[in-house]
């Protein structure tokens, strides 16, 4: 199969930056909604320790290598390898994090998204649009390109709720093999029907009620950035793509892994069709390349996350074969072996 398939945007940068907003929501914590740790209490953690492996190559904060519990190497391993492929430094953006951050970043000022059944999601949600809006004019001054990805765990289902509230029937992918599709949509049928006698349309107050923080940062910035912008990741970025198609801004073309097109349990192939957005797809044939771990990509665990896909889109814009691409990848997962 060709290394990119789909809707491919023209584009030859020469100053790309790729970046990845930080997050996280509450609803990571609730046993089996969210593959992204070691346990769901943990999960809180995990974008500090994606940012601490993709910006200086190991994790510091805890003894802990950069794999699943099944041994499936985690998608900032990928992200990882293509940033010392390219040699473009990372960026990461704090949208609201329960830990502090360890490594350099743009701080939003946001504050962890709360479990929307309780109460608001994101309080903040018009501040951090605002703060995304300024950071996107501070980054077209910095860069022609801007690959922008996501770290949330948890954030597939702020995703469906905030996509539903859309109103776009939307089928959420998951980073495990069998996606908890029941837990999530029982969930979001929970905080629909909390608003079910008050219902709003304005994109920003959808975000606010049942969204995650990065997700105003991240419609922010594609209002106010000036450049090439391709979204890095799978349904999450779709949910961000709703807000901003609901804000009646340009809604940028999105690059993802081939491994959440193949996720039969979500819908985002005929999503994106739906919402009128640009995607690719990048097939890095992690079956063909001897690593018993890299092949769970191609049975769906993991599938996408900390912007691997548009990570590899990049090197491949960048002039990198898909082979390099491969071996760099294969070479940094074993050496973490």
């Amino acid at each position: 199969m060709p290394f990119i398939t789909g809707d491919v945007p023209p584009c030859t940068p020469t100053h790309p930056i790729f970046c990845v907003i930080l997050g996280n929501t509450l609803l990571s914590t609730v046993p089996g909604l969210s593959g992204a740790g070691p346990g769901p209490e943990k999960t809180l953690l995990t974008p500090n320790l994606d940012a601490e492996l993709v910006t200086t190559g190991r994790i510091t904060s805890v003894p802990l290598k950069p794999n699943t519990p099944t041994g499936c190497p985690t998608p900032a391993t990928i992200t990882r390898a293509m940033m010392e492929l390219t040699g473009i430094p990372p960026l990461f953006i704090n949208a609201g994090l329960k830990n502090r951050m360890t490594v350099p970043c743009i701080d939003a000022l946001g504050e962890p998204g709360n479990d929307p059944r309780t109460g608001d999601a994101v309080p903040q949600a018009e501040s951090l649009y605002i703060r995304g809006k300024e950071i996107g004019r501070f980054l077209s001054s910095a860069c022609d390109l801007l690959v922008l990805g996501e770290c949330v765990p948890g954030g597939t289902t702020t995703a469906l709720c905030v996509l539903r509230a859309l109103g776009y029937p939307a089928s959420v992918s998951s980073s495990f093999v069998k996606n908890p599709v029941s837990n999530k949509e029982a969930l979001c049928r929970d905080v629909l029907n909390k608003f079910a006698g008050n219902p709003v349309t304005d994109p920003l107050e959808i975000v606010r009620r049942m969204g995650d923080p990065m997700i105003p940062v991240a419609a922010g910035i594609a209002e106010s950035y000036k450049g090439h912008l391709i979204f890095a990741g799978g349904t999450q970025m779709l949910a961000v793509c709703g807000v901003i198609k609901a804000l009646n801004w340009p809604v940028p073309p999105v690059a993802t892994t081939v491994y959440v097109k193949e996720d039969k349990s979500a819908n985002v192939e005929e999503l994106a069709s739906m919402m009128g957005i640009r995607i690719c797809y990048v097939d890095p044939c992690f079956d063909t390349l001897g690593h018993p771990g890299l092949s769970r990509y191609c049975d769906g665990e993991v599938k996408e996350g900390t912007g691997a896909g548009g990570a590899m889109y990049l090197a491949y814009l960048r002039g990198y074969t898909p082979q390099q691409i491969q071996e760099k990848i294969l070479s940094t997962v074993e050496a973490y072996s």
